[in-house]
């Protein structure tokens, strides 16, 4: 994925799972760290990882993505970089709730059908997380031409940003779906459109496919 023609390539990673994923809107709670099982999935993408020349490992501020990064870093002997810009929506007063008790609620039906329209109460509106994502990205491809880079992120930050790049209505993101430690790849090059080379890996079709059980997916549009 190395080019001689300025291209960036930025392989997007989800954070893996912790106790909360599948339960609770995470968003930027503090102190919550992979668990077991997540410490396996960062391993795996790790290990799908280790023979492409990875350059520079960034990830957001929170401790599940840091973890990621830092397991993601270690066979290129990088040192994780962290970016505001990569960070979680900020869901203001629905973070750290309950994922049953957003359902009920009125706004949860616009977040799910026209999130463009969305403001979570006290937080951010997701058209801004996508903005100053987009713009670290296009940031991050500037100062990695012809480079790989890897940034760990968010669910619903990596489907912004492929939204973005791909030409697609923000109101059309939560068709994507991403998977927990999956691997997503994009080149941005320096002139001409960016393109999609790899979408939500995570070692093989089977394991993207919906029997998977609670413990390994949070699926739904609903990230941690």
């Amino acid at each position: 994925m190395a080019t001689t023609d300025g291209t960036a390539t930025l392989v997007l990673v989800r954070h893996a799972t912790t106790p909360a994923t599948g339960r609770r809107l995470g968003g930027w709670t503090p102190g919550v760290d992979l668990d077991e099982a997540g410490v396996s999935q960062a391993q795996a993408t790790a290990a799908r990882l280790q023979d492409v020349p990875v350059r520079a490992v960034y990830a957001s501020p929170l401790e599940r993505t840091q973890q990621t990064a830092r397991i993601l870093a270690r066979p290129h002997r990088l040192r994780v970089r962290t970016r505001q810009g990569l960070g979680e929506i900020d869901y203001g007063r629905w973070t750290d709730q309950p994922l049953g008790r957003l359902r009920r609620r009125a706004l949860w039906r616009v977040v799910q059908h026209t999130p463009s329209r969305v403001t979570f109460p006290g937080g951010e509106s997701i058209r801004q997380a996508q903005a100053r994502a987009v713009d670290l990205t296009e940031e991050l491809a500037a100062a990695h031409r012809g480079e790989v880079i890897v940034c760990v992120t968010h669910a619903d930050v990596i489907k912004a940003v492929v939204a973005h790049h791909l030409a697609m209505p923000l109101d059309a993101f939560q068709r994507l779906v991403v998977d927990p430690a999956s691997a997503t790849a994009l080149q941005l090059p320096a002139e001409g459109p960016p393109s999609l080379r790899c979408f939500n890996d995570v070692g093989g079709i089977a394991a993207t496919l919906p029997w998977r059980t609670a413990e390994t997916a949070s699926g739904g549009g609903a990230p941690t």
